[in-house]
């Protein structure tokens, strides 16, 4: 007689995850308006956040811990973009791209 597998509780970490990423995306997708940068630096950003997006779907169930993680991650590489923009080519309210 066959047994049925055992069935793991479901982990809340991964969803929290890719609520992290979902707000990530509005932060990098309101970039331009808010903090005046160029077309051009959404183009990375983007492709960072998809990296992770992919990433994240890829270790749902094997890493859900880890998951959390990506969003904080993407997070910081917007901001030290911004800081950066904002230091050495001027972004920023008062300077304008």
């Amino acid at each position: 007689m066959p047994t049925t597998p055992v069935r793991e509780p479901l982990s809340p970490w991964p969803f929290a995850g890719v609520i992290g990423l979902a707000c990530v995306a509005f932060l990098i997708g309101a970039t331009p308006e808010v903090v005046g940068t160029h077309w051009w630096v959404v183009l990375p950003l983007g492709a960072v956040w998809v990296v992770a997006l992919l990433l994240a779907i890829q270790w749902f169930t094997a890493r859900p811990r880890t998951v959390v993680v990506l969003p904080v991650v993407v997070a910081l590489v917007w901001l030290a973009t911004i800081l950066a923009g904002a230091r050495w080519l001027g972004w920023g309210l008062a300077g304008g791209a």
